[in-house]
């Protein structure tokens, strides 16, 4: 890919991917990208010069291929990839992500999981066994592991991330509210704040209701 893609771009990717999922599981063969923005609640020219990006997939009043393009945005995220990934945490958020993910399909596999409480370590997830977070060190040093996903607190990871990073791992899916980026610049972070998320809900749901209100008493 030899231009620069923006992050908004790139953001959007995994939806025309799932959407085009669903579609080829319909049995739909082609669709239109006045139809696909639809779908997207996006306008036919953004779906267009988003997949132009990559090099552009239609044909000229045919559209586009379900099937195809949904395996080249594939390729484009890397998706028959193998990344290996290490899971720290599996209190509730981390049994959640071992268990609901498919990572296979989302380009990781999960090889460990660590837990630093007792209560836990030992048990299965995922038909994975829960290891002692005192472990870390000794199991990525003696396997291929470069992506660490954190369902752990602010200051856990606060305290753990330094021996990540020495320990040569980049790539981090990460659930707590620690900024790794800042402190380390070269690292490829993806930051999951579900409070962020019900806030921007929050925000949403009252924007429609003083809409509503102002249409209501003019």
């Amino acid at each position: 890919m030899s231009k620069v893609v923006s992050i908004q771009v790139i953001r959007r990717l995994p939806r025309y991917y799932r959407f085009l999922s669903e579609l080829e599981a319909n049995g739909v063969e082609q669709v239109s990208s006045t139809r696909l923005a639809s779908i997207m609640s996006a306008t036919a020219s953004q779906v267009r010069q988003d997949l132009n990006c990559f090099g552009g997939f239609g044909r000229q009043g045919c559209g586009y291929s379900v099937s195809e393009l949904r395996a080249e945005i594939g390729k484009i995220l890397g998706l028959d990839d193998t990344h290996h990934s290490i899971l720290l945490g599996a209190g509730n958020l981390g049994r959640a992500i071992a268990t609901h993910l498919n990572f296979e399909h989302l380009g990781f596999k999960l090889d460990a999981i660590f837990e630093k409480d007792h209560k836990l370590v030992g048990t299965m997830l995922r038909g994975i066994k829960v290891l002692p977070d005192d472990e870390i060190e000794n199991y990525v040093s003696t396997h291929n592991v470069d992506t660490a996903m954190l369902a752990l607190p602010k200051d856990s990871v606060e305290a753990l991330i330094d021996k990540l990073y020495e320990l040569g791992i980049r790539n981090y899916w990460n659930f707590s509210h620690f900024d790794i980026s800042r402190k380390y610049v070269d690292t490829i972070v993806e930051n999951v704040h579900l409070s962020d998320s019900l806030m921007t809900l929050c925000y949403r749901i009252n924007e429609r209701k003083q809409s509503l209100e102002t249409h209501t008493n003019p």
